[in-house]
């Protein structure tokens, strides 16, 4: 049987993800997207399991209630990870697998689903927690002439 650490390295090898190794059973890879153009995710080997935490989104500076009720509502449709908080209220995607199920395939799978979740909640999560710092750097550039292109996905809020 290939070790966890084999499988892990053989993995990140070939798929040209940046990652550094800060243990001996952790690795901390940058995951690209397109709406959040990095989720920083940490794969952790335990003695029976393989720990999967990736940050998503600083806690919400408004609206708590409804981008926690958006977070429990998706974790229902999930694969192998689930939206989580941590003790500052930060958002994150959180998952175990058994070492006995760890293949090339179910890492690709798992970091496929990490990347698709964070990247595909980023903007409504911005969106429901951070209306009014968006309005507010809007505004900013605005004022200063500054690109809001970074900025389109949010113009509904604006008008």
């Amino acid at each position: 049987m290939i070790s966890p650490l084999a499988v892990i390295e053989e993995f990140l090898d070939s798929h040209d993800l940046d990652f550094e190794k800060t243990a001996k059973n952790t690795y901390l890879l940058t995951l690209p997207g397109e709406k959040k153009l990095q989720t920083h995710c940490a794969l952790v080997i335990g003695n029976h399991s393989l720990s999967i935490n990736a940050f998503v989104i600083r806690k919400p500076d408004e609206n708590a209630g409804a981008v926690h009720e958006w977070l429990l509502k998706k974790n229902a449709s999930m694969y192998a990870v689930a939206f989580a908080l941590n003790e500052l209220g930060d958002i994150f995607l959180v998952g175990r697998l058994p070492l006995t199920a760890l293949s090339e395939q179910e890492l690709d799978r798992i970091l496929g689903s990490v990347l698709q979740y964070s990247d595909s909640s980023f903007n409504p999560l911005l969106e429901l927690g951070f209306s009014s710092a968006i309005r507010r750097e809007w505004a900013w550039r605005v004022s200063r002439g500054e690109s809001l292109a970074n900025l389109a996905a949010f113009e509904h809020l604006i008008k």
